[in-house]
Formats: C-alpha cells, structure tokens, sequence
C-alpha cells in the first residue's frame, strides 16, 4: 500500500495448536487494514498458509514470511520500531508522534515533512523479552485493558493510516466482495455492475452461478 515506506508486521510468538487461530487473524488484518507485509515465526506454517490463500483469490500485493529470528528481526530493523502492548503509551498520545516519525505526518509547508522510514509494528504473543520494550521506539497501549492483540493492530493501523487503508484498491484478485445492506455475494473479480446490480456482459450477473457466490 505504501510507496516511499514499508510497513511490517511482526508476529512474535506463536503457540502451535493453541495460537493458531490468533496468528492467522493477526497476518489477515495486517493485510486488509494497510500493512505490507507480515512475519511469522517458523512454526506458523498454517497460518502463512492460510493468509498466502486469502492474499491470492482477494488480492495484493502482501507477503507473508516465515522466519526463525524474531529478537534479530527486532534488533537490526533500519527503521521505526512500535510493539503494541496494553501497558504502553496511549496510542491517541502518541500516533502523531509516530506518524511524523515514518513520515506519514502532513505538515503546512511540504518541505517540513518527515523523510519516510520503514515500521516495524510488533504484536506479542502470551510473553514477550523487556529488551523488546527497551528497543522500541514507541511502546503504543489502545486501551491499556486485556484485550484481543488483533483488535490493538486494527486500531493502531486504523490510527496510522488515517483511515485510507480502508479505500485501497487490490490488485491481481480473483474474487471481489459486493457491499451490500443485506445479503453476502462474492463475485469474479473482472465482473464489473453498474448502479443497479447489472453486469455489462448480460448473462454475468452477481446471481448468476458462474460470476458470483452467494453466501449464506
């Protein structure tokens, strides 16, 4: 989603078996809510293999890795590193701190603007080393109560972004949600509808079975 800057995803942590559906959950909202890429531990083979699958028929770009080196991950990132944990700063303190320090800040004059940087948003598992809270730049807490670590990088993302993410166009998709008041319809991603709900091919209709899906 972004040009000038990378935004990372770092799952630290993964629990097989009992974190696996935390994890995938972690890789599918940092792809949807603007992040480009997302790092697994090496023993979260499913869940890279589950948002590789989502990345593939809805689309892209996002990458998703698998690696073994987490706290060097961490300790040699060139960039801004944020570790979202219930006991950090208030994210409403601190996201214009951060978004001037990635250069996502919009200043007055375009020459005051910050260079872009590279961030390196964490999100811990059951426990994670006091050195991560000593590296990080920004220790960023949404609530600062016990809740979902995915609900804290939906919020971050959200906060970060300003909301844009949220209008991204995916590219390479095979299938496309409709938005709609009711119902739940899934189509090919190349059929187009105008204003009623009409495809311009005619017989391609979100009903019809071979362009759409209808979800119950």
């Amino acid at each position: 989603m972004n040009d000038a800057r990378e935004v990372v995803v770092l799952r630290y942590g993964h629990r097989p078996g009992r974190d696996d559906r935390m994890t995938t959950h972690v890789g599918l909202t940092a792809r949807a809510l603007g992040a480009d890429r997302v790092i697994f531990p090496d023993n979260a083979g499913q869940s890279a293999e589950t948002v590789r699958d989502i990345t593939g028929r809805f689309g892209g770009p996002f990458a998703v890795e698998l690696r073994d080196d987490q706290k060097a991950i961490v300790r040699e990132f060139d960039g801004v590193v944020v570790h979202l944990t219930m006991y950090g700063e208030r994210v409403q303190d601190v996201e214009t701190a951060v978004r001037e320090a990635v250069g996502l800040d919009e200043p007055e004059a375009p020459e005051e603007a910050s260079p872009p940087r590279d961030l390196l948003v964490v999100v811990g598992g059951e426990k994670v080393p006091w050195a991560l809270y000593e590296r990080a730049d920004f220790n960023v807490g949404v609530t600062n109560q016990p809740h979902s670590e995915v609900a804290g990088l939906a919020v971050f993302l959200d906060r970060l972004f300003d909301g844009a993410e949220l209008g991204r166009e995916w590219a390479d998709a095979d299938r496309r949600v409709v938005p709609e008041a009711t119902g739940k319809t899934v189509i090919d991603a190349g059929t187009e509808t105008d204003s009623a709900g009409d495809d311009e091919a005619g017989d391609d209709r979100p009903g019809n079975d071979r362009a759409s899906e209808r979800r119950d």
